[in-house]
């Protein structure tokens, strides 16, 4: 993170605008999200105008530490508060029921609820002084809606502008967010019927809730609610993305350098072998660090004017699930853009 933090003067204007109906963009430990009161149906819908996203796709409700839960969320199950003890504040977002008197708009029309309470110290001190730290803030990532998910103020600028003409009132600088990835959400809305579910794997995983609440999360179904990053194109650059092992990557080169026109690729590796004499992002082999680079990598391939960004494919045990599930999305639709860049298909 960022030394320079703003500081509590910028904090508290923050806060006045979100109490006004404005939007805030502000960083959390997972990515940096485009804030609104959640009790506002206007600016709940001004979220969704800036970011063109679908009015039925649901927003997370961030919370300050210590808030009431009650107020948002109504039959509470016992594993929400072990969750909560255990993962609170942190990458963990909660579905469950909706409380009556809380607008339907941050649920997409839905009768469940995400709430999550980050671990940021700059979304909490925005959180804290924003209604006297029992009000919510909506926010999902602040990027244009299926982009690359912003973890550094200046993405979020790219996305928005910062002139008189963006729809943010502020955006608070907290340096590159630390986890990378969003939120593992679990859902515990239809704990008689279906149990716990998780609805997108994230940096805490499925032993890890496990482990606290006795269950293994089940997958969902066809009748779980409606969650934030769960369409199947979603994470995704401009530029077509391809998952290779790295064994393949250099005859995939060869192809692209000797089709007609000859095609340029970008590079997403972990093995700086692989990517000499193209433009690359060298990421960690490790899934921490990997996960907090990730999308400035995609970000930056995706600005590099190749033809494709070729990724090198990561491990697929469980400790990378979130990392994949990522890049699955973000290569939706793109799976045949090797064969038509070297020719290989009409």
């Amino acid at each position: 993170m960022s030394a320079a933090m703003p500081d509590q003067a910028a904090i508290d204007a923050a806060a006045r605008a979100l109490e006004a109906g404005r939007l805030v963009a502000f960083p959390t430990e997972t990515v940096y999200g485009l804030g609104a009161d959640a009790e506002n149906p206007a600016a709940v819908a001004a979220i969704y105008a800036a970011k063109g996203r679908p009015s039925n796709h649901p927003v997370i409700v961030h919370l300050a530490p210590g808030a009431d839960i009650g107020r948002w969320a109504s039959d509470i199950p016992d594993a929400a508060h072990k969750l909560i003890a255990a993962f609170w504040p942190g990458p963990l977002t909660l579905i469950l029921k909706r409380s009556p008197g809380v607008p339907a708009a941050v649920s997409g029309g839905q009768d469940s609820i995400g709430l999550r309470c980050p671990s940021h110290p700059v979304a909490q001190a925005l959180l804290r002084a924003f209604r006297g730290g029992q009000g919510g803030v909506a926010a999902p990532s602040a990027n244009r809606f299926g982009h690359v998910s912003p973890t550094t103020a200046r993405h979020v600028q790219d996305e928005f502008g910062s002139g008189p003409d963006s729809p943010l009132a502020a955006v608070l600088d907290g340096g590159a967010s630390e986890v990378g990835i969003e939120s593992t959400i679990v859902d515990l809305s239809r704990m008689d019927s279906s149990g716990p579910a998780l609805l997108r794997p994230g940096q805490i995983s499925a032993a890890q809730i496990a482990a606290v609440i006795g269950a293994w999360p089940g997958a969902g179904g066809t009748d779980a609610p409606r969650v934030s990053g769960a369409l199947a194109s979603h994470y995704a650059p401009r530029t077509p993305v391809v998952m290779l092992e790295g064994d393949a990557l250099p005859a995939a080169l060869r192809q692209l350098q000797q089709a007609r026109p000859a095609r340029r690729a970008a590079l997403i590796v972990t093995e700086a072998a692989l990517a000499a004499d193209h433009p690359h992002a060298l990421l960690p082999a490790q899934t921490d660090g990997y996960a907090q680079g990730l999308y400035a990598a995609l970000r930056e391939m995706d600005a590099a004017q190749a033809d494709v960004i070729i990724v090198q494919q990561p491990p697929q045990d469980a400790a990378w699930a979130g990392i994949n599930d990522r890049l699955r999305r973000a290569a939706h639709g793109s799976e045949q853009a090797l064969e038509r860049l070297t020719g290989a298909m009409p």
